[in-house]
């Protein structure tokens, strides 16, 4: 039986991945959906279980050989996409399937999925906040935080194709929100 999609979206730094694990923690039906990508891996990152880490020659073979439902180069040479495996390995265990996927992603898999699939658009309450919480990561140089801190720009406006925005604002708040939004959609 094929269950349901959960597609959360956002600009990097917006709190997607904290909100989404807290989906992944409340809801036992749900299971997280692993994209793959040729981005470097992080410390403390595991292939199989954060990403499939793919070299860019791997990920284009994948891609000719139609092995994702969606799939873009968000940056030059860094590439990322849903494998079609995951949804089936997902459903096959009979559980919805939970995305963590950039604004473009998320647009695609919302116009493949139509009424089965549920978007999220988390929103910080202002481009500064956003700024902030880029820069105390400390996971890019100034060029890179700058490249992405201009793409983010871009992809706030994509918050118009969602189901449902989630103001994060208060991080405890946004979870019961995102909580409540899901919970709705799983069980009507």
């Amino acid at each position: 039986m094929q269950g349901k999609l959960i597609i959360i979206t956002a600009p990097s730094g917006s709190g997607k991945t904290t909100i989404a694990k807290h989906l992944l923690e409340q809801m036992p039906t749900l299971e997280f959906s692993i994209s793959a990508t040729t981005r470097p891996k992080r410390p403390n990152e595991q292939h199989g279980k954060d990403y499939y880490f793919n070299s860019v020659d791997e990920f284009e073979k994948r891609i000719s050989n139609n092995e994702f439902v969606e799939h873009e180069e968000v940056y030059p040479g860094i590439y990322y996409g849903t494998l079609k495996s995951e949804i089936t390995r997902i459903w096959a265990k009979g559980n919805h399937v939970v995305f963590d996927v950039d604004v473009v992603g998320s647009k695609n898999l919302k116009e493949m999925y139509g009424d089965k699939a549920l978007l999220l658009f988390i929103r910080l309450p202002n481009f500064e906040t956003l700024e902030t919480r880029l820069r105390a990561r400390s996971t890019e140089d100034d060029e890179q935080l700058n490249v992405r801190l201009n793409k983010a720009r871009l992809e706030m406006e994509y918050e118009q194709y969602a189901d449902n925005i989630v103001l994060n604002d208060n991080l405890e708040t946004a979870q019961q929100h995102a909580l409540q939004v899901v919970s709705e959609f799983i069980n009507p």
